[in-house]
């Protein structure tokens, strides 16, 4: 299958065209369908530039529903079984979209809130400022082994794990396209910064992303960026012609360091009595936990023994001491190492890279 092309056309028509099972992810922004009746104006009677296009216009919810269901069913076809969908929209149409994402089989995994830091006013003081917007995240059935970046997404976040509502401006600037008369190019432009936050949490490089409304190509141009391959489909032929030159002038990341974050998960199992039997570790060594209240020594035979004659592994053994059903011991227990404590799990990391040496 071809891919990092742009099939001008229908996405009913198009998506129909594309294999089975030949995408690992689809990142889709449908029309929102917002049922404007007339024109929004500023306090100052100036007129604001919303999405008024044909594309968003549908007679009924029903003619909405239909079309959500046909991309949708496509969609899930197109998907490698362990792949995984994403779609955005607004109070309009996001729970018509996840009502018809589960009866189709999708499995819901996350719900995430982009918190706008630079949201349009609601100018006539009627409602809310409607500062959001809704991104289903489903994998394409319960049983879908689907890519989930943890520890990318951790260290995104300065260490800590990434929560479900993300903080972010809405697009502007030089990011923002324009037409020949000056006007943004279109209404709902993404941000690069959000495109980026989900291709990096949910695929790997060399993915193929499929994006079925494409617009002006934000989705092809983070891709191309982020050594991933993209397939958009889109019926505008100026939108088109837009995203082809942005993703032209798009320059790739090649370096895999840059790009790749290790993902603990993924990576060999280590038995703490490794540490030991290759001297990262001694027997008779202490270990204790971060606040120093808890110590214990370390046995020939891997496990850990306290003062009061407590012994357990490193996990059951932190589990009992906190009365904790569970515990990862690799984070919650530390040695002194040239004056300073360390995770034990920092030592795990110098053995895997010792592994690799050899």
């Amino acid at each position: 299958m071809k891919t990092d092309i742009i099939i001008q056309g229908s996405c009913v028509d198009k998506l129909a065209s594309l294999p089975d099972n030949s995408v690992d992810l689809v990142f889709a922004d449908p029309p929102y369908n917002l049922q404007l009746t007339g024109n929004l104006t500023r306090p100052d009677q100036s007129r604001v530039n919303a999405v008024t296009d044909d594309w968003d216009k549908f007679d009924s919810f029903a003619a909405y529903d239909q079309l959500s269901e046909t991309w949708l069913k496509n969609c899930r076809r197109v998907l490698k079984h362990d792949g995984a969908l994403w779609v955005i929209g607004s109070y309009h149409n996001i729970f018509r979209l996840g009502r018809t994402m589960q009866d189709l089989g999708y499995w819901i995994l996350n719900d995430i809130v982009w918190r706008k830091s630079n949201p349009m006013p609601n100018f006539r003081g009627r409602r809310f400022t409607n500062a959001h917007e809704t991104l289903i995240w489903a994998a394409k059935s319960e049983t879908s082994k689907y890519t989930f970046n943890y520890d990318a997404m951790k260290a995104l976040n300065d260490g800590v794990q990434m929560r479900s509502d993300w903080y972010m401006p809405i697009c502007t600037g030089s990011e923002r396209l324009k037409n020949k008369s000056g006007q943004k190019a279109h209404p709902t432009q993404k941000p690069e910064n959000l495109l980026a936050r989900v291709i990096l949490s949910s695929t790997k490089r060399g993915d193929v992303i499929l994006d079925p409304f494409f617009g002006t190509g934000t989705t092809g141009a983070v891709a191309r960026r982020l050594g991933r391959h993209y397939i958009g489909i889109e019926q505008n032929k100026d939108y088109v012609k837009m995203a082809t030159k942005r993703i032209a002038a798009v320059q790739p990341i090649v370096d895999d360091e840059i790009l790749t974050t290790a993902e603990k998960r993924a990576q060999p199992r280590v038995p703490f009595g490794a540490l030991v039997e290759g001297g990262w570790l001694a027997a008779g060594d202490t270990l204790f936990d971060k606040a120093k209240q808890v110590r214990a020594r370390v046995c020939a035979d891997g496990s850990l023994l306290t003062d009061n004659k407590q012994k357990g592994s490193i996990h059951g053994l932190g589990a009992a001491l906190q009365n904790q059903p569970s515990c990862n011991g690799w984070q919650y227990w530390h040695v002194s190492r040239n004056g300073r404590d360390v995770s034990i799990d920092s030592l795990r990391d110098e053995y895997r890279k010792s592994m690799k040496k050899n």
